[in-house]
């Protein structure tokens, strides 16, 4: 792969005011790499989900009852010292509710369901089982399950990216020494950011609480990065 260069002064024409383009001349073959790392690290903020569902026979009647259940859960979980920035409300759905009857083979009308849902940032997540437990006993009546996350995932990201870089690096010496090269020239960098926290699986809550807060382990999660590298084969 022979990538020409432009001179200069045509890249300079080329470029738009506010961007700038460097180009490097590559003569001998270029490897192309992509290297994914992930360090795994102890979880720090607890993402949760609750919702309200209300079913009425009146659209007004149905988010009258929802604002009532679900103003009651908001008040629980500031109570719990919870900052306001860390709730968000993450939407709002009204619709029809029909049965299907099975002896006439018709839809009929039941009533409208409200369903809202508030999202929860826990900074404190050895409290995670007692928050679920106070949002089911003030009228939760579904909870989205649990997404653990890092404040800070810089360190651990920058801890994979060096592991990428080592791996490309000796990976890439590697090819040049079986095609006959004796070193490689780096090119280009280029990388994304990826994290994989435990999926949140969403499940009905009950109307009893247990006398004990619900179990919960956090884990570990993986903060990685995936960089992409060109390489230069030199002699």
């Amino acid at each position: 792969m022979i990538r020409p260069i432009l001179p200069i002064a045509a890249v300079a024409a080329l470029a738009s005011p506010a961007a700038a383009e460097v180009a490097i001349e590559s003569s001998g073959p270029v490897i192309q790499l992509s290297v994914s790392e992930s360090v795994a690290v102890d979880p720090d903020i607890a993402n949760l989900s609750a919702g309200v569902t209300t079913v009425a026979p009146t659209a007004v009647e149905a988010m009258r009852q929802n604002a009532r259940q679900m103003n009651a859960v908001v008040d629980r979980i500031e109570a719990l010292g919870i900052d306001e920035d860390d709730i968000q409300t993450s939407g709002v759905n009204l619709n029809a509710e029909y049965d299907y009857n099975q002896q006439t083979r018709e839809q009929e009308f039941r009533g409208y369901r409200v369903m809202n849902r508030v999202n929860i940032v826990l900074r404190d997540i050895q409290r995670t089982g007692e928050v679920l437990d106070a949002l089911v006993a003030a009228g939760a009546t579904d909870l989205g399950g649990i997404g653990w996350a890092v404040d800070d995932p810089a360190p651990a990201v920058e801890q994979a990216r060096q592991a990428a870089f080592a791996t490309a690096r000796q990976r890439a010496q590697n090819y040049a020494r079986l095609s006959g090269f004796s070193d490689i020239r780096l090119l280009e960098i280029s990388e994304s950011v990826t994290s994989r926290p435990m999926p949140m699986m969403r499940q009905m809550a009950t109307a009893d609480v247990a006398e004990q807060s619900t179990p919960v382990r956090p884990g570990q999660i993986d903060a990685g990065i995936t960089v992409n590298f060109s390489f230069e084969m030199v002699q």
